[in-house]
């Protein structure tokens, strides 16, 4: 030890000293030092972070080690992949206007979806993908000035600022630490205008999975989220964050709106076997490659696209014990069963784009619980969707001759009660709209009491069923936008709806 005190002396140029105790002492510090220095290197292995009452460990990470900072390139995992349905054709040319990149354009930046919300968001403009070294510095201050405030045994922030602009002035990004990625997914749940189900932002159980690039490797772990996050039924709240985005090098993309969603079958009578609103999509993916089930159903799961700019979009099938299904029935009514529907337990909304401190994650699939009119009142409902109210109606005998009967009204709350009633009988998570409206003035309450305003988007806090029987329709809101946040762009969703454009030119 004394040798090697002496050897590391003199290479930094340093005088050795001769007597054993100033030898001793030397060796101690820098054996600190050197401690010091590799601490960056640790955080980057495995981790366990701490979230709400249970710890969470990061998935396993397999192959070569990753270097600890921004653009590395991703590890193999030592599993098996996910089996892909087949490597995509070429893409075909694109027009001369479509312009040289596959960036989301600039713009302003709209709240996007509510993990406890099974429908997907409307194309609010986005926030840009990447910007400019200044806008990142500033967006990062911001940040750790927040995360430093609401943490306050984190230490002096002063020189971790200091030391990400540094960062940002050599590779022109940054890199979390585990602690800020946490926060920062947590407070960007928080930040959510339309979610109704905030109050629950602190038990949010974070993948840290930032060193996965790879289509397969996307893949394979947003099957594990599905396995984990659905929990026996008892649905944990969670996102799994994937590489960010760099100057150098664009993260991974997930086209689907959520990891689960059911085909939509163009039939030549003109409808359609399955969900209407993934009829495009559907119809894109059996063009690419994907063979349905020999004998089709209105639900059947659609393979998992995950898109890299070196490999191009890729198709997964998703393997049966990461999807977990409700069959539903009624409580009072024996046929309802015999109108075989069913629904997934778990929203995970995966092609949403969350944004910490200037620095995006576009692949950072996360759900929360279903709140049971976004199945029974939207999914199943909407004309536009699977449309079962006239059946209902009819099978349980109402007047549809006029609209005065109510005959929509009294079928919406019976599609209602059965999805509440098969989901708590199947011992699987889910929320009424009532209970969950209560529970967010709570949340709002508290946003108040601790200084914090509280976005909302009256539009989707409002539940679509029964609306003025609940007190967040007796409010009015501010939807101001806050920082970090989770975003979409008009090419996010037409891939998730129509499956082009594709993100990334080969």
């Amino acid at each position: 030890m004394i040798v090697l005190a002496a050897t590391a002396a003199a290479f930094t140029g340093w005088t050795v000293p001769t007597s054993f105790p100033t030898s001793v002492v030397l060796m101690l510090v820098l054996l600190f030092a050197a401690l010091r220095t590799c601490a960056p290197q640790l955080v980057g292995g495995e981790q366990l972070l701490q979230i709400g009452d249970r710890p969470w460990h990061k998935a396993p990470r397999g192959g070569r080690r990753a270097s600890p900072g921004p653009g590395r390139v991703q590890a193999r995992p030592t599993h098996p992949p996910p089996h892909a349905v087949r490597r995509p054709e070429a893409e075909q040319p694109p027009s001369p206007e479509a312009g040289p990149a596959r960036y989301p354009a600039n713009g302003s930046a709209a709240p996007a979806g509510c993990p406890a919300h099974g429908v997907s968001p409307p194309a609010p403009v986005a926030a840009p993908a990447w910007t400019g070294q200044d806008a990142v510095r500033a967006a990062a201050e911001e940040f750790l000035e927040l995360y430093a405030a609401e943490n306050p045994r984190s230490g002096r922030i002063g020189p971790r600022i200091a030391a990400v602009h540094r960062e940002i002035d050599l590779t022109g990004t940054y890199w979390h630490t585990p602690e800020e990625l946490a926060f920062g997914a947590r407070v960007a749940w928080r930040n959510n205008a339309r979610c109704i189900g905030r109050l629950y932002w602190r038990s949010l159980q974070v993948r840290d999975l930032r060193t996965v690039g790879d289509a397969s490797g996307v893949a394979g772990h947003c099957f594990d989220h599905l396995r984990a996050a659905h929990n026996g039924g008892k649905i944990r709240p969670m996102i799994s964050i994937f590489a960010p985005e760099t100057p150098t090098r664009p993260a991974p993309r997930i086209w689907n709106e959520q990891l689960i969603r059911y085909a939509g079958y163009a039939e030549p009578d003109g409808r359609v076997l399955g969900d209407p609103r993934y009829r495009p999509f559907t119809t894109e993916l059996i063009r690419r490659g994907w063979q349905p089930p020999t004998r089709r159903s209105a639900f059947d799961v659609l393979p998992l696209v995950v898109e890299t700019a070196d490999e191009g979009p890729q198709l997964f099938q998703l393997p049966q014990h990461s999807i977990h299904e409700v069959p539903l029935e009624h409580p009072d009514l024996p046929w309802f069963a015999d109108l075989n529907l069913r629904w997934h337990a778990v929203p995970v909304i995966s092609n949403n784009r969350l944004d910490i401190g200037g620095i995006s994650y576009p692949a950072a699939p996360f759900n929360g619980w279903y709140m049971g009119t976004e199945i029974g009142a939207r999914n199943l409902a909407d004309e536009d969707r699977y449309a079962l109210i006239p059946e209902v109606a009819q099978r349980l005998g109402l007047d549809t001759s006029t609209e005065a009967t109510l005959w929509r009204d009294r079928a919406l709350v019976e599609l209602n009660r059965a999805v509440l009633h098969s989901f708590k009988s199947q011992g699987v998570s889910i929320t009424d709209h009532h209970t969950e409206s209560r529970r967010f003035l709570v949340h709002l309450d508290r946003e108040e009491r601790a200084g914090r305003q509280c976005p909302t988007d009256w539009s989707w806090i409002v539940p679509p069923m029964s609306g003025s029987q609940t007190p967040v329709f007796h409010r009015l809101y501010t939807a101001d936008e806050q920082s970090p946040n989770f975003f979409t762009d008009p090419e996010t969703t037409s891939r998730g709806l129509q499956g082009t454009p594709p993100a990334f030119r080969l």
